[in-house]
């Protein structure tokens, strides 16, 4: 056998042994990330376990500084009359994504925190005479909410849109599943067992949710979805 085709060999032989693993992610991914995952010899299916519907709201006064926690809460206020006012507000949010997402849509980010406890942390050490507003999901988490009235800092929700749960049943097990949301962890609990997949949580809140169900989790060192990806590939590779 030449040189070549020993190389050529070797690599088959490789991938042969990568292509045990197969994982499921609880949302679709972009092209980019699904490939993070392929080009490393690990299986993947990918379904979408909740939905986000937009909600009918109203605007009242808008004060000074404006928090999103999620590009869903982004999304569905860009059509809104007054967006190019809101673009105009200090805007505080929660995960790099959002806050990339925000820029690129002209929003002014005075602060970005990678967990709402942390924003909410900053915001009461260092603006708690000021007036917020919240854009948040009809299922928000409690942390920024409870913690700014607990420390009497002034805030108006504005309820933008909801999550709805997909269910459906997987009539497979996967080394590992994918999730980035507590809502998802849900939904896809509702139909499917996980004691014998490992749980990728994209952070802490995610994770707390999968506990209920499993005690084999992994969480991302950052919140995004590319460190879960970086997380599945180290513990697979």
């Amino acid at each position: 056998m030449s040189a070549k085709e020993t190389r050529h060999e070797a690599k088959r032989s490789l991938s042969r042994e990568r292509a045990g693993a197969s994982v499921l992610s609880t949302k679709k991914l972009s092209r980019g990330q699904r490939e993070l995952l392929l080009n490393k010899g690990i299986g993947l299916v990918e379904t979408d376990f909740i939905a986000i519907q937009p909600l009918d709201f109203e605007i009242g006064t808008l004060p000074e500084n404006v928090i999103f926690t999620s590009k869903n809460s982004v999304r569905a206020i860009l059509q809104h009359p007054r967006i190019k006012e809101i673009q105009q507000k200090n805007i505080f949010c929660v995960g790099e994504k959002t806050e990339a997402f925000l820029k690129h849509n002209s929003f002014r980010v005075s602060k970005m925190a990678n967990y709402g406890a942390l924003l909410a942390s900053e915001i009461i050490e260092n603006h708690s005479k000021e007036n917020f507003l919240f854009f948040c999901g009809k299922k928000r988490r409690p942390e920024i909410p409870g913690r700014l009235r607990s420390a009497g800092v002034p805030l108006t929700e504005v309820e933008v849109y909801d999550t709805l749960s997909v269910p459906k049943k997987i009539d497979r097990i996967f080394e590992g599943v994918l999730f980035f949301s507590p809502s998802a962890v849900r939904s896809y609990c509702s139909r499917n067992d996980l004691k014998q997949s490992t749980a990728f949580c994209i952070g802490t809140t995610t994770a707390s949710e999968a506990k209920n169900f499993t005690d084999n989790i992994v969480i991302a060192s950052t919140p995004t979805i590319e460190n879960v990806i970086v997380q599945v590939v180290k513990t697979f590779r």
